[in-house]
Formats: structure tokens, C-alpha cells, sequence
């Protein structure tokens, strides 16, 4: 394989340049992971590769997309991940669980496709979620409404979809009739990676077949009582397309928690900032005081009210894990006790 057609560019030539590296290493890019093992993609073929000792003890664990530098075991099928290259982007969220953690879901991508379904799945407050984790990683988000055949007007639904993802793409699809998926192939050009996000049953296995010309991907058909199709991917994976394009697919997320506050909610609800800068004061909760620009906006039905809600409740969850990094589970619960009791 050509490591250009993997997504190698100059940035990553001038990463590495900054690395003393050893001789016999190699470069490759991690396409799946599995428990404590990866499979890898260098210029040789594909490769089993596990990570050093050192590695473990300092929680350096690679994720799919990275690229890491390896030196292959004496059979050649097998090597040693020895350093994990800068990422250029990543899509984290906070693990599921109690622990605060970061998991990161893919690295090193151009393009974020967040795939939502025209049917009963459809779901705004959701999406607004995935874009503000889409803006924090660094890659640009394409938003794909899927399943067109199962929705009688589409374009009410991609109206509705542009008033909470100003200036983001949206594209209407339907792998049933092949409807916009040839609009999907001008972000898949070659060396360019595109992760495929959205929750279970949206359809993302079926686009990558369809891109694909062929079945990879095991899907399922869609359950009748509530439009959803059955989770099928389980694990992440990069697959290279004879076009040259990268995609990246990941299992459906029941549970999405944000874990990097960054700019990404300030880009997610822009027309909300917009507007609070017309407030009279600057720290205006938008709630009880005079003057207050949202709340006008909301009355002349310029904005929703639960826009501004769900803005507040990902604020709230973005404060409680920062605190929750930063000073421990106990502190970050006190305080919001506090906070829900107005004390």
C-alpha cells in the first residue's frame, strides 16, 4: 500500500521529521482495534501489531486512524507499535461510565459525516450534540440525512436541519434508490478520510456497501414499530476505497457525553451567540433580565426555546466534566447539588 493513499501528507512528513527515528522503523496507520491488538496498514500489507510495555504504563493507546511507528517481528506478520504520531484531529467524547475518561473514536480526519435518518430516528437536539463533538475535533462536519425512501417530504426535514447547522453541507440520501450517494464520492478523494458517525440504525453500514459496490459491512433490515435498524457494526474500522478515499465506519453511540469543551459549542450554536450579543447585559443569563435579546428572539420565533435549552444542558454537562477532571467525582456532585438547589 501506498502510504499517500492511506492519507500520508506533508504534515505528516513534518511531524516525523521532528522524531528521531530509528532506521528499521516503519510507518503505519492503525485500521482496527481489537482487544490489545491492532491490525495496521504499512507499505508491506497489513499487519498485526501490539504496543510496547511503555506504551501501556503511560496510557498511550492508539485509535483507529492514527498513525504509529512500528518495526515488524522477525515473520514480518507481526509487529511492535513503539509511538503514536501528533494527530492532526480526533473525534473524543467522554467513555461511557462514571470514570472520566476520554475515549477517542477516530483520529486524523478531513471529514465527519454525521449520519441522522429521515424517519422516526430523527431527532435535532441529538444532532446538535454531534455537531458541537464534530466541531471540537478538528475535521469538518457533512451532515447526511438517510433513508429518504421512508420520509414523504424530505426537504421539510433539510429545512429544519439548517436552522440549528448553519453553513454546514447537508445531503439527502437514500441507499434503497442510490438517491445523493454520488454526492458523498467528492469528499472521498484520494488520501482524504471521512469517519461516518451516527447512532445505531441510521444506516452508515449500508452507505459504506453502497460506496463500496459491494457488501462489507453485515447490515440488518429495519425494525417496523419503530423505523430503527438493528445495530450490526461493532467495532471501529478504516477501509481503503478503490477511489482512493478513507472511511473510517463506528458502531451506532447509545451514549454520546461531551468531553472537550474548545470552540466546538460556540461554531454548534452560533446563531444563539449571535443573538446574546445584542443582550443588554453582557452576562445575561437569558432568563429573568431586562433587555434580554434571546428572549425576544424566542417570542418572534427567531429561535426555540428548546435550542436554548438544549444549549444549557450541554453547557451544564460540559462545566461537570471539566470540574469532574479537574478536582474529582465527589467536588464536581457537590457542586451541582448546589447548583440544582440554588444554594
Amino acid at each position: 500500500m501506498n502510504l499517500k493513499d492511506l492519507g500520508w501528507n506533508q504534515e505528516f512528513d513534518d511531524k516525523l521529521s521532528q522524531i528521531n527515528l530509528q532506521e528499521d522503523f516503519q510507518i503505519a496507520r492503525v485500521a482496527i482495534e481489537y482487544k490489545g491488538m491492532y491490525k495496521l496498514y504499512t507499505e508491506r500489507g497489513e499487519v498485526l501489531a501490539e504496543i510496547t510495555g511503555k506504551m501501556r504504563y503511560n496510557n498511550q493507546f492508539p485509535a483507529v486512524g492514527d498513525w504509529v511507528i512500528i518495526d515488524f517481528q522477525n515473520n514480518e506478520d507481526r509487529a511492535i507499535i513503539h509511538d503514536i504520531l501528533p494527530r492532526m484531529s480526533k473525534f473524543s467524547r467522554k467513555a461511557a461510565g462514571t470514570n472520566t475518561n476520554e475515549q477517542i473514536v477516530a483520529a486524523n480526519i478531513d471529514t465527519v459525516f454525521i449520519v441522522t435518518s429521515l424517519n422516526q430516528d430523527f431527532n435535532l437536539r441529538r444532532l446538535e450534540r454531534y455537531l458541537t463533538i464534530a466541531w471540537n475535533s478538528g475535521a469538518k462536519p457533512v451532515i447526511v440525512l438517510s433513508k429518504a425512501d421512508l420520509c414523504d417530504k424530505p426537504e421539510i426535514k433539510k429545512n429544519e436541519v439548517e436552522t440549528v447547522a448553519f453553513g454546514v453541507p447537508i445531503h439527502i440520501i437514500s441507499s434503497l434508490t442510490g438517491k445523493g450517494l454520488n454526492e458523498l464520492k467528492d469528499y472521498l478523494i484520494r488520501g482524504k478520510t471521512a469517519a461516518l458517525l451516527g447512532s445505531s440504525g441510521v444506516g452508515k453500514s449500508t452507505i459504506i456497501n453502497q460506496l463500496l459496490d459491494q457488501k462489507k459491512m453485515e447490515v440488518n433490515e429495519i425494525r417496523i414499530n419503530d423505523g430503527r435498524g438493528k445495530h450490526t457494526t461493532t467495532h471501529r474500522e478504516l477501509i481503503v476505497l478503490e477511489s482512493g478515499g478513507i472511511l473510517i465506519d463506528t458502531p451506532g453511540m447509545r451514549e454520546v457525553q461531551l468531553w472537550d469543551d474548545s470552540e466546538g459549542i460556540n461554531e454548534s450554536f452560533e446563531d444563539l451567540k449571535s443573538i446574546a450579543k445584542k443582550c443588554k447585559f453582557n452576562d445575561c443569563q437569558h432568563d429573568t433580565e431586562p433587555g434580554c435579546a434571546v428572549k425576544k428572539a424566542i417570542e418572534n420565533g427567531e429561535l426555540t426555546k428548546e435550542r436554548l435549552e438544549n444549549y444549557r444542558k450541554l453547557k451544564r454537562e460540559l462545566l461537570y466534566v471539566e470540574r469532574k477532571r479537574k478536582y474529582g467525582a465527589e467536588y464536581a456532585n457537590k457542586l451541582k447539588y448546589k447548583e440544582l438547589m440554588g444554594l
